[in-house]
């Protein structure tokens, strides 16, 4: 399968920092509603344009709260590290993709701790401009990951495929241009939102494909803020009602990202720790280290809350810090899967 790349978007992209109009959206006409304890102390960033899984993600874990879309995943980063944003939502592993393992990197770049995750359902159609058929069609854009979602069914067809940076900018790029013979592989609900007709629904390789996504914030006295605490545990309840398990506990995840020697043994002392405590590692991914050649961090899922604050997991943490070059917890939250 060819996918090309086409250099206006890139210039695009960055036009994005500094259109308010798109960038930001309705933000006048948006209310910023009561989350948790208090007010949501400023907009919510995500990547991409409005009618991006983002957004969706921002809207199942929030509601309709004031956003701001934003060209890549280090502008949300940034956004949130500098109070831009109160809090920014990305995209972290895909069903189908796998990890997102430039967030990884970021996260471990930044001070900020994860509050949540959100798990959004993928859906992905085919769409282009009004008039257009589909035996007309000659490229195809959208997000190298959309496109590797959906290979089979492109693959059916001798178009050309073109890599934009975001699923739903690929709708708005072909209608600002009134390309002819253009269609893009996007979510329903952006096509609507950019007024295009939908030719193919469903055209995903796997039917129940779906992305996780994590909610990241400034630390407030090293720990998760109290108003996305509270939000996170609000949206876990919802799903456990929706699920017909109301009342039951709330699952909950830690993150963390550890470096040890690099000499035989030292990751399995660490896995160690995690068995003899009893501790199931849901996710174990490597990234090259970015101090020394050659070497990795590993970050970790674990299934449970590992708090410094209580007896056995101040106990549990002492321990990774004895066999470990470097151990951060990036995160205690309630897991977005039921």
């Amino acid at each position: 399968m060819y996918v090309g790349s086409d250099p206006s978007l890139i210039e695009a992209a960055e036009r994005e920092r500094a259109r308010s109009t798109w960038a930001v959206g309705r933000r006048a006409e948006l209310r910023v509603g009561d989350v948790g304890s208090g007010a949501l102390p400023g907009p919510v960033a995500h990547a991409g344009e409005p009618g991006a899984f983002a957004e969706d993600a921002l809207l199942a874990f929030f509601g309709d709260v004031e956003r701001l879309a934003l060209p890549s995943f280090r502008s949300v980063f940034a956004a949130v590290s500098e109070g831009r944003a109160a809090a920014g939502v990305l995209p972290i592993e895909n069903l189908v993709n796998g990890t997102v393992r430039e967030n990884y990197d970021l996260l471990l770049e930044h001070d900020l701790v994860i509050g949540g995750e959100v798990v959004v359902p993928v859906r992905l159609c085919l769409a282009a401009p009004p008039g257009e058929r589909l035996d007309a069609i000659e490229r195809v854009y959208s997000h190298l990951q959309a496109l590797g979602q959906a290979e089979r069914f492109l693959r059916s067809r001798p178009w050309q495929l073109l890599t934009t940076y975001n699923t739903a900018g690929a709708g708005r790029l072909i209608i600002e241009r009134g390309e002819r013979g253009a269609a893009a592989v996007l979510s329903p609900r952006a096509a609507a939102l950019f007024g295009l007709e939908v030719l193919v629904d469903d055209v995903a390789d796997v039917p129940d494909n779906r992305t996780r996504f994590l909610v990241v914030a400034r630390p407030d006295d090293g720990a998760c803020p109290v108003w996305l605490a509270a939000r996170a545990e609000q949206v876990a309840a919802k799903r456990l009602r929706s699920a017909g398990s109301a009342g039951a506990e709330i699952p909950m995840r830690t993150t963390l990202v550890l470096a040890v020697e690099n000499v035989p043994g030292a990751l399995l002392r660490v896995l160690a720790v995690f068995a003899e405590r009893g501790l199931n590692m849901s996710k174990l991914e490597s990234r090259p280290s970015r101090e020394r050649a050659w070497e990795y961090v590993f970050w970790v899922d674990l299934d449970g809350a590992l708090r410094a604050d209580e007896a056995d997991g101040a106990e549990t943490l002492a321990a990774l810090h004895r066999v470990t070059t470097m151990c951060r917890v990036l995160g205690v939250y309630p897991s977005g899967e039921v």
